[in-house]
C-alpha cells in the first residue's frame, strides 16, 4: 500500500485549494475540541488533588465572593489547638473580578514562615531571599506570568494593591500556578482594604487520621456566637462549591466539543465525495489497467485519512501550543481552573482526527470500489 502514496498525495495535491481547505476546516474544529477538552482536564485535576481532601477551608458563612469574608486572624489560634489539626494558615485574598473571568488575578497574602512549608513550588527564577526581605514582594506563578507578561523585578498592580515581582514559581497543579503570592500583614494594611487583624479564610491542614467532618462541626460551633460565624468545608468541596456554575457551562460546553467532532466529519466526507466524483473515469480507467476492488477503497480511504489526520495535527500542535504558552485560566469567587494541556488530550485530538477520516471516507471509497467499469467510462 506504501508504494501507491505518491500516488495519493499527488491527487491531493491536483485539487490542492480544496484539500487546504478542508485541511484548516479541521485544524479548527480540532483545536476548539482540544481547548475545550483542556477545561475539563483542569476542572477533573481540581477535583482530584488528593492535598484537598485532607484540608479544610474556613469561610465566612453566608459569604460568597472572598472579597466579603472577614474573619478576626485570632481564630487560628484556637483552630490550631484541635485534636487533629497539623497546621491553621491564615490567608487574605485579593482579586480583580469576583465573577466568572478568563483573566482573574489572585493575590494570596500568607505569612512568609508558611508559605514554603505548605505549599509544593519551584522556583523557575528571581530569589526567595529578595522575596522574604521585601514586604512589597511577591511570588508569581508560572501561567500568569506568561499571560501577564511579568518577569522579576517588575512591578505589578491591580487597583489599590501593588507589588514587586521577586520571583517566578511553577507548581504541580496548574491552577495553582495562577496564583500570586505576597505578605500577608502587607496585604492586611494596603490603604483602602481595611483588613488589618482580619483575613478571608483559614487552610486547615489535618493529620491523617483526623475526622475532617468532625472537625469542621466543631470550628462551626465554636465561632457560632463570635463576631464572625464560619462555614468550614473540605477545600474540593469549597472549589467545587465556588465553581458550581461553570461546572455546568463545562459539561455544557462537551457537546460544543462533539460538536466539533461532527464538522471534521462533515468537511473530510464532502471532500472525499467531491474527489470520487470528479476521478470516475480515472477508477475506471485504473481497474482496466489491473487494480482491484479493494485496493480502489484502499487508495480512497487513504487519501480522507490523510486529510484528516493533517488537520488534526495541525489543529492539536496548534491549540497545545497556544494553551502551554497562554496560561489560560477560568475563575470565579477565588477559585481557578487552569487550561490544561496534557500528552492524553493531544493523542485523543489525534486519535479521533484518525478514525473521524477512516469514517470519512468510508462510504464514498465502497462506492468507488463497487463502480461499475462501463458506466463509469461513459460518464462525462
Amino acid at each position: 500500500m506504501f508504494r501507491y502514496l505518491p500516488y495519493v498525495l499527488k491527487n491531493l495535491w491536483r485539487h490542492r485549494a480544496r484539500t487546504a481547505l478542508t485541511v484548516s476546516g479541521a485544524a479548527v474544529a480540532l483545536f476548539v475540541y482540544c481547548v475545550i477538552g483542556s477545561v475539563q482536564a483542569g476542572l477533573d485535576r481540581l477535583s482530584k488533588d488528593r492535598q484537598s481532601q485532607r484540608t479544610l477551608i474556613v469561610f465566612q458563612a453566608n459569604r460568597f465572593c472572598p472579597s466579603t469574608s472577614r474573619l478576626p486572624e485570632h481564630y487560628g489560634e484556637r483552630i490550631a489547638k484541635l485534636p487533629g489539626v497539623k497546621q491553621v494558615i491564615p490567608i487574605m485574598v485579593f482579586m480583580n473580578n469576583c465573577r466568572a473571568s478568563l483573566d482573574l488575578v489572585l493575590f494570596h497574602g500568607v505569612p512568609t514562615d508558611k508559605l514554603r512549608a505548605a505549599r509544593e513550588m519551584t522556583l523557575e527564577s528571581g530569589s526567595w531571599d529578595e522575596y522574604e526581605r521585601s514586604q512589597k514582594s511577591a511570588l508569581v506563578g508560572r501561567a500568569l506570568a506568561r499571560r501577564r507578561g511579568l518577569k522579576p523585578g517588575q512591578q505589578f498592580s491591580i487597583g489599590e494593591v501593588s507589588v514587586t515581582v521577586a520571583g517566578i514559581y511553577s507548581a504541580p497543579t496548574p491552577s495553582e500556578e495562577n496564583f500570586l503570592y505576597c505578605h500577608l500583614e502587607f496585604l492586611q494594611r494596603t490603604p483602602g482594604l481595611h483588613a488589618v487583624g482580619a483575613v478571608t479564610q483559614f487552610e486547615v491542614h489535618l493529620n491523617e487520621d483526623a475526622d475532617a467532618d468532625a472537625i469542621s462541626r466543631q470550628i462551626d460551633e465554636m465561632f457560632k456566637s463570635g463576631p464572625a460565624a464560619t462555614d468550614t468545608r473540605p477545600k474540593g468541596v469549597f472549589e467545587a462549591n465556588a465553581v458550581g456554575d461553570l461546572i455546568e457551562l463545562i459539561g455544557f460546553a462537551h457537546y460544543l466539543g462533539l460538536a466539533c467532532v461532527g464538522l471534521v466529519l462533515a468537511l473530510v466526507a464532502t471532500t472525499t465525495v467531491m474527489a470520487v466524483q470528479d476521478r470516475v473515469r480515472e477508477h475506471a480507467l485504473l481497474q482496466t489497467l489491473g487494480f482491484s476492488g479493494p485496493l480502489i477503497f484502499r487508495l480512497v480511504l487513504a487519501e480522507s485519512v490523510i486529510v484528516g489526520l493533517a488537520g488534526g495535527v495541525l489543529g492539536v500542535a496548534a491549540a497545545m501550543i497556544a494553551l502551554w504558552w497562554g496560561g489560560l485560566a477560568v475563575g470565579t469567587e477565588g477559585v481557578s481552573i487552569a487550561f490544561t494541556p496534557t500528552p492524553w488530550l493531544a493523542l485523543s485530538g489525534l486519535f479521533v482526527s484518525l478514525v473521524v477520516g477512516a469514517a470519512a471516507g468510508l462510504v464514498p471509497a465502497i462506492q468507488a470500489a463497487r463502480a461499475e467499469i462501463v458506466a463509469s467510462l461513459r460518464a462525462v
